[in-house]
């Protein structure tokens, strides 16, 4: 299965609120209210174009990632990052890779773009496959109350959290 992975266009909006409602239909963690957290992170200050993702199928959207700007906040300094929320691809095309090169793709481009980091809250099981660690090994947490091993950073580059720690910081539209 060959499929291309695009930077989203202003017309794929609503195709891209079906992929996720589809992809969190079912997620008993969900609180199915990420079609909304995109819709808002689309129009904060925190939204990066390059940073909003598609994966395209025989010309059908079939997947969208999106990492938007965040911040560490480590005593008087703060740090860039990004955090991935949400990943999303239909059921019916999972488990062949294609959220996986979302991500790939997308730390790709972060890194090009200067980031050194992104923060995720999500399956413990999943993401360190993409070099995801638990935020406590970096001494970094997060605003709110998550288990220790479902918080997690990765560095896009060797060295990308050396001297960071403190807590993430989302801008209001995560909220």
């Amino acid at each position: 299965m060959d499929w291309i992975i695009r930077q989203e266009l202003a017309g794929d909006k609503d195709k891209v609120a079906e992929v996720i409602r589809r992809a969190f239909h079912d997620v008993p963690q969900s609180d199915q209210t990420e079609t909304e957290l995109v819709d808002r992170l689309r129009s904060s200050e925190a939204f990066i174009p390059e940073l909003s993702l598609v994966a395209v199928w025989n010309a059908k959207i079939v997947g969208h990632v999106l990492l938007t700007r965040i911040w560490i906040d480590c005593h008087s300094a703060t740090f860039d990052s990004l955090a991935l929320a949400p990943v999303s691809v239909l059921p019916e095309f999972q488990k062949r890779g294609i959220g996986g090169s979302l991500i790939q793709r997308a730390h790709d481009i972060a890194r090009k773009k200067g980031f050194k980091s992104v923060a995720l809250v999500g399956h413990a099981g999943y993401y360190p496959k993409f070099g995801y660690r638990r935020a406590s090994q970096f001494r970094i947490s997060f605003p709110f109350e998550v288990p220790d091993e479902n918080a997690m950073m990765v560095e896009l580059i060797p060295g990308g959290l050396a001297g960071v720690s403190g807590i993430v910081r989302y801008p209001g539209e995560f909220y």
